[in-house]
C-alpha cells in the first residue's frame, strides 16, 4: 500500500531531468514527457537550442557541460530547487567520435566517458537521496544498440554504453527496495544531428558515398530497414517511467531494427 500511495504523490509531481535535451533522441523525450504534464529540466551543453526546447516545453534549462562533476551535482541541485522535487532521470547525453582505435585522441576518450558513463552515475548518485526519501524513482538511460554490440571506429562510445549497462543493473538492485526502477534503451541509428554526423565521418574512414554509409553499414544488420524516429525511443521512455512499468527494472530495451535477433 506504501508504494501505491507514494505514487501517487509522485505523479502528482512529476518533475523529471532529461540530458541532452536540445535536440534529437533527448527533445523527443522531453516533449513527450512534458505532454503527459510532467515538469522537465531541459539539460544541455547548447545553451541557445536547450533555452528554446526548455521554452517550447514549458520546462526549466540548465546549462552544464556533464562532462564535469559540479555540474551534474548542480543539475540535480537546480532540478530540486527550481520544483522542490526530484521523480524521474533520463540519462541521454552523449556524442560520438569515429577514429581508428590507434589514431583515438585520448582527451577525447576521456571525455566521452566522462559524459556517457561517468556523469549518469554522478547524477543517479545525486538524484538518489531525494527518491530513495520518497521511496519512488523512475532512472532511465538511454544507452545504445552499441550497449550490446561492437562496431570499428567507436572504442569509447562502445566502452561507455556496454559500462551503463552494468550500471544500469547495479542501480536496479540496490533501488528494488525503495520503489525505484532502472531501464536502459539500446536504439540502433536514429534520425538525429549525431547520426548525420556519423555518415559523414563513416564516408571519410570507409572511403563510401554518404548513401552508401547508411545501407551498408547503419542498415545492413537490421532486417526493418529505416532509421528510427525520435519519438518512438521516446514513447518507451514514456511507458518505463509509468506506472504500469513498476515491474521492470535492469532491463536492457532493443528498438534496433531487429539488429540482434540474427
Amino acid at each position: 500500500m506504501r508504494c501505491d500511495i507514494q505514487y501517487e504523490w509522485a505523479a502528482s509531481k512529476s518533475i523529471a531531468i532529461v540530458t541532452g535535451a536540445a535536440s534529437g533522441i533527448g527533445k523527443a523525450i522531453a516533449v513527450t514527457l512534458a505532454q503527459e504534464g510532467k515538469h522537465v529540466v531541459v539539460v544541455d551543453l547548447d545553451k541557445t537550442r536547450g533555452e528554446v526546447v526548455a521554452k517550447e516545453v514549458g520546462g526549466h534549462f540548465v546549462h552544464a557541460n556533464l562532462s564535469k562533476r559540479a555540474d551534474c551535482r548542480r543539475v540535480v541541485e537546480e532540478a530540486l530547487g527550481a520544483f522542490g522535487g526530484l521523480q524521474i532521470l533520463v540519462n541521454n547525453a552523449g556524442y560520438q567520435h569515429l577514429e581508428k582505435l590507434e589514431d583515438f585522441p585520448e582527451d577525447r576518450w576521456e571525455d566521452m566517458i566522462a559524459v556517457m558513463l561517468t556523469a549518469p552515475f554522478l547524477l543517479t548518485k545525486y538524484s538518489w537521496p531525494t527518491m530513495k526519501a520518497q521511496h519512488f524513482g523512475r532512472i532511465v538511460n538511454i544507452a545504445s544498440i552499441h550497449g550490446l554490440v561492437a562496431s570499428s571506429f567507436k572504442c569509447a562510445y562502445v566502452a561507455a554504453k556496454h559500462g551503463l549497462l552494468g550500471l544500469t543493473k547495479v542501480a536496479a538492485l540496490e533501488g528494488a527496495d525503495y520503489g525505484i526502477t532502472v531501464n536502459a534503451i539500446c536504439p540502433a541509428y536514429a534520425r538525429t544531428p549525431i547520426v548525420e554526423n556519423q555518415i559523414e565521418d563513416q564516408s571519410r574512414l570507409l572511403g563510401f558515398a554518404p548513401e552508401e554509409v547508411v545501407q551498408r553499414i547503419m542498415l545492413e544488420p537490421a532486417p526493418i530497414k529505416r532509421l528510427i524516429e525520435p519519438r518512438e525511443i521516446a514513447s518507451l521512455v514514456s511507458y518505463l517511467c509509468s506506472e504500469n512499468a513498476s515491474a521492470v527494472t535492469g532491463a536492457s530495451w532493443t528498438i534496433d531494427l531487429g539488429w540482434t535477433a540474427r
